[in-house]
């Protein structure tokens, strides 16, 4: 089978790769659809992010569907023929975090596409894939490009159950890529009642206004554009910073209203912050990494209607333009999702 494998900074290529045999609790999958997302951006541009660094030859991907083609012994739930979005995931089960119900923080996560280990955890980006059956939430009734916009979903998701109630809120959401836009869905599945979205680009802006954003600002032409939502110690309940930069970080937190919640999405790197206007503010400054039970949640609310994430798909390219696949997905000026065709 083929394969989209990365050897470092801008040498990808598409190889052969051995199919695997199915196990018992497994299945086999013919992959239809993959997602490009911002770390596989990072590895194909820079050959890794922060301390992690590629070792060795890694598959990249983590976000993706396909149709089961075969069932390992003891499957149940699930048919041959089936679409199904695919988890990246894979917990453990057996450490410490797990035990305590945050399998998201594993003390041995396998999650797909990951440089973190050594040796590295290898990707979901190749036509077969042998994934537990755990793994899968069937998608019948979604596209495979939907089915596979779970993930990035879920980060989404599990950023709105960490801010708690957001009914009637003011939320601000900082930067317009996958993340910012899915965010904006999830604050207002959730309830808010006005969302601000900030970026640099009127591609990303326009997108953001079109998924439910009341109100955009693009800081690069307007670069006091948000000064007056920092009048009378602020305005917004709760920020989803989705940029991990400190120039989009800063004036974010001048606008929030004290006792404010600031969910942190963006992992651009570690900056400074203005800690005397936390403090003062009394903010709430709340991480938010990867997700677990708001996959399934996820794929349930594309399945009933509930979210459409449709709109954010802006192109498709099919596995042999691999390559062009990603340069395209790094332009933020015409791409908010690009995905792979695998068939």
């Amino acid at each position: 089978m083929k394969a989209i494998v990365i050897h470092a900074a801008h040498d990808l290529r598409v190889e052969d790769r051995p199919d695997e045999a199915v196990g018992a609790g497994q299945v086999k999958i013919a992959l239809a659809a993959g997602g490009i997302c911002g770390s596989d951006l990072h590895y194909y541009n820079h050959g890794g992010f922060g301390a992690v660094r590629l070792r060795e030859p890694m598959v990249l991907g983590h976000e993706v569907s396909g149709h089961i083609t075969e069932l390992g012994a003891g499957v149940a739930g699930l048919a041959v023929g089936d679409l199904v979005a695919v988890s990246p995931s894979r917990p453990c089960g057996s450490c410490a975090y797990c035990y305590e119900g945050l399998p998201n923080h594993c003390l041995n996560m396998r999650f797909y596409g990951s440089a973190m280990p050594f040796p590295h955890i290898q990707g979901a980006f190749r036509q077969v894939l042998v994934a537990d059956a755990s793994q899968c939430a069937r998608a019948e009734g979604l596209s495979a490009g939907e089915a596979a916009m779970a993930e990035p979903l879920a980060v989404c998701l599990h950023a709105t159950r960490r801010a708690g109630d957001l009914v009637g809120k003011r939320v601000l959401v900082t930067g317009c890529g996958p993340i910012g836009l899915l965010s904006i869905l999830a604050a207002r599945r959730a309830g808010a009642a006005e969302i601000v979205a900030v970026d640099i680009s009127d591609f990303t802006l326009q997108m953001a206004r079109r998924v439910g954003a009341d109100v955009t600002v693009n800081t690069a032409t307007d670069p006091d554009g948000l000064t007056d939502f920092a009048a009378g110690k602020g305005t917004f309940d709760v920020l989803y910073e989705c940029t991990g930069v400190a120039a989009a970080v800063i004036p974010a937190i001048a606008t929030m209203r004290p006792r404010g919640i600031i969910m942190q999405l963006g992992l651009g790197g570690d900056m400074a912050l203005p800690m005397v206007m936390l403090t003062s503010k009394e903010l709430d400054l709340r991480g938010s990494f990867r997700f677990h039970s708001e996959f399934a949640i996820g794929v349930d609310l594309m399945r009933k209607g509930l979210i459409d994430v449709k709109p954010l798909i802006t192109a498709t390219l099919p596995l042999d333009q691999a390559e062009a696949a990603f340069r395209l997905a790094a332009d933020r000026s015409q791409a908010i999702k690009t995905q792979i065709a695998f068939a």
